[in-house]
């Protein structure tokens, strides 16, 4: 297994620690071989999308959305829970004829947003606390997961992949988290 045979895309430089075993150096750019899988899996996606007849009530990710313009503790946060939206769907997705296009892709975010949950903090008592935008976001992804067709959760996700593999994941690993 290639996802657990490293400890994730490869580092640059030497990690940051950032607390209970969080390393910013787990967030460095995927290579060009585990792009390319995404690529596939998002064509093969798009494809079996064109079949369907889907259509959503809102935008679940909105072009505006830019994980900086959280506070940098807010985007491991916000990160944690599109990887976990996005594990589910390709999840449901991949149970289907996508299964073999989707392996290496999900068996990456799996190892990402494994790592990932050492950075996100508990629900804190004390110290900081979460900002409108990280609460507005949390909330559209409850709702969107209640409301929209699996259709269109799919087709959100889809379309959003190379942005939270690429932007979003870059914002994470740019941020120095507290210890």
């Amino acid at each position: 297994m290639l996802a657990l045979a490293r400890a994730g895309p490869v580092p640059t430089s030497k990690p940051t620690m950032t607390g209970k075993g969080c390393h910013m150096g787990w967030f460095q750019p995927l290579s060009p071989r585990e792009l390319e899988g995404f690529k596939k899996a998002k064509d093969a996606l798009e494809e079996s999308l064109l079949l369907k007849n889907w259509s959503c009530s809102s935008r679940l990710f909105p072009r505006t959305r830019d994980l900086t313009q959280l506070q940098v503790w807010e985007r491991p946060v916000a990160l944690e829970a599109e990887l976990d939206l996005t594990l589910r769907v390709l999840g449901a997705a991949a149970d289907s004829s996508l299964g073999v296009v989707l392996d290496q892709p999900l068996r990456t975010l799996r190892h990402i947003h494994s790592k990932l949950q050492a950075c996100v903090p508990a629900q804190p008592t004390a110290g900081p606390r979460p900002s409108g935008r990280l609460h507005h976001w949390l909330h559209r992804l409850q709702e969107a997961t209640r409301k929209e067709s699996q259709d269109c959760l799919e087709a959100s996700v889809t379309f959003n992949l190379f942005r939270l593999l690429v932007r979003d994941l870059r914002s994470v690993a740019s941020g120095d988290l507290p210890t």
